[in-house]
This record gives structure tokens, C-alpha cells and sequence, in this order.
């Protein structure tokens, strides 16, 4: 059935974030395009008796009845009263706090893991609904494919976005998406785009001068990284990153990271690895 199995849960890229607006409920309204990448957190699950759940193996500042993976559980449970509970562990390898979503594709993985362990059999796009209600990166990850994101980042368009390699690296701070959110010196005037027009002139990251001023050490590592082409930041950080078409030219850039930064070089993914699995139990589609 699947339970002696780990389920994996990618991070992403912004590789644009744009806020174009404010809606009337206060939420930003954003653009940006979602690439998904091979770096994933690991997600097992036990069973347990109906109602009863647990985790283990998630972020130390985080309470498990606060955690998103926690969350996304019970929510699927109380929508479906399934026969079982879960016993949740999670290997995290993508740092908190780092636009790399997380958490958010943790709770995704959850949902679409115990949807099939449940057999509560709903739909990508019920799960996805679920998902929102938790974090508005959450659809993403529960859809399963890099995309273009608009209004809050939930309304999206699948895109095959060209195929690159990323050196992302992390300046070791956690930076709350909310804090960088709520700042008056972050711009909100931003003119919409199009997929087209991205993909011809590229686009920026609107909230990348807040940070930058906010967070040296996110300031630093761009300005570091900007010595070997164009760096960015990702979400509200505190993730940089540079794109590369050869993974040997990224290869030598991530050979210089200083010390004292962590860093990665990871592949740009069409769809998510948590949809490979779902394909190679005979699940396509849900």
C-alpha cells in the first residue's frame, strides 16, 4: 500500500515575484513563476488508530500541532474520516524560513500521500482546495508542476519552463514571509505581465530590496553570487540563487561558495517528484 515507503517533497523557485496589488481582505496580489527542483524533504508515514496522529523529525521551533505536515493531516481526516491515523516523520533537508516552500510541500506531500493510504479518493483539485486553506503555495505542490502563479499565487498555469540548473545558496538567516509582507517600503505597484513577456525579458523579485536591506547577510551572498551572472532571491529569502544551462558551469561557481554559506545545485523540474511516485504506484491523475 505504500506505507513502508518514503514520499518525497520538493522545494521550489520563484524564479520572478511580482505584487501587482492589494486585494480588499488585505492579501497581496502576486505573479510569479513557480519552478519546481530536485532537492526534497522525505516523508514518511506509519499507521496509527483513526483520529491519532504524531510527528516526528520537524522543525525544533515549530510545536507538531503547529506544524503544516501536522495540519494538512487532520484536515484531510476531518473532511474524510478515514479507518486510520497517522504516525508522520519527516527528513528535513530544505531549511525554514528560506523561500524554498518547505513546509508548504511537506503538508502537500502529506495530503496527496494519505489521500492514496487513506484511499479517501478526492481529487488533485479537492486536495489542492484543502491545501490552501493552509498556505497559498500549498497548490502548488499538491498540482505537481512548475508553473506560473497569479492572485495569491494559488491560480496557476502549468509551464514548461527552459531547462536550467541552479546553484541556490543559503545565508543562514529565517526570514518570515508575513514581516516582509507587512513593510511600508515594499513595493505593491508592480505592472502585470505575461507568461510571453517573462519568458522574452524576464522580471524581477519586488520584494528583494526590503530583504537586501532588512538582512545583510542576504545582501551579501547577492552581491557575492552577482560576480558570476544575474543573482536572485527567492520568495521573501533567505535563499539566493543563479541559474545555469550546464550543470558543469554551475558545478565551478558552487565550488567557491564561502564556508560559511550552505548551498545546493539542483536540476529544474517539468513536474514533481511526488508525482513520479504517484505514477509508479498506478495513481496518474488524482
Amino acid at each position: 500500500m505504500g506505507w513502508d515507503i518514503d514520499w518525497p517533497a520538493p522545494a521550489k523557485l520563484n524564479l520572478c515575484l511580482l505584487i501587482t496589488g492589494r486585494r480588499d481582505d488585505g492579501f497581496h496580489r502576486l505573479q510569479t513563476a513557480f519552478q519546481i527542483v530536485d532537492l526534497c524533504d522525505q516523508v514518511h508515514f506509519s499507521e496509527l488508530p483513526a483520529g491519532q496522529f504524531s510527528l516526528s523529525g520537524g522543525i525544533r521551533s515549530i510545536s507538531p500541532d503547529q506544524d503544516l505536515c501536522m495540519k494538512a493531516a487532520r484536515l484531510l481526516y476531518q473532511r474524510c474520516l478515514p479507518e486510520l491515523g497517522a504516525a508522520i516523520t519527516l527528513q528535513k533537508n530544505i531549511p525554514a524560513g528560506a523561500g524554498l516552500g518547505g513546509g508548504s510541500s511537506d503538508a502537500a506531500t502529506t495530503l496527496l500521500a494519505l489521500n492514496y493510504l487513506w484511499q479517501t479518493g478526492l481529487k488533485r483539485e479537492e486536495l489542492a482546495g484543502i491545501g490552501l486553506e493552509l498556505g497559498a503555495d500549498v497548490p502548488l505542490f499538491v498540482l505537481g508542476q512548475s508553473a506560473w502563479g497569479e492572485e495569491l499565487g494559488e491560480r496557476l498555469t502549468p509551464v514548461k519552463w527552459p531547462r536550467r540548473w541552479f546553484l541556490v545558496v543559503n545565508p543562514g538567516v529565517s526570514i518570515s514571509t508575513r514581516e516582509i509582507f507587512s513593510t511600508p517600503e515594499l513595493t505593491r505597484n508592480s505592472t502585470p505581465i505575461t507568461i510571453r513577456s517573462f519568458l522574452k525579458n524576464g522580471a524581477g523579485n519586488d520584494c528583494e530590496s526590503t530583504v537586501r536591506g532588512r538582512y545583510g547577510e542576504v545582501d551579501d551572498a547577492l552581491a557575492w553570487l552577482s560576480r558570476f551572472g544575474r543573482s536572485q532571491l527567492t520568495g521573501t529569502g533567505a535563499c539566493v540563487f543563479a541559474s545555469f544551462e550546464r550543470r558543469q558551469d554551475a558545478a565551478a561557481v558552487q565550488a567557491e561558495v564561502p564556508d560559511k554559506w550552505s548551498h545546493w545545485l539542483v536540476r529544474g523540474l517539468d513536474s514533481s517528484p511526488m508525482s513520479d511516485s504517484l505514477e509508479n504506484l498506478g495513481i496518474c491523475g488524482t
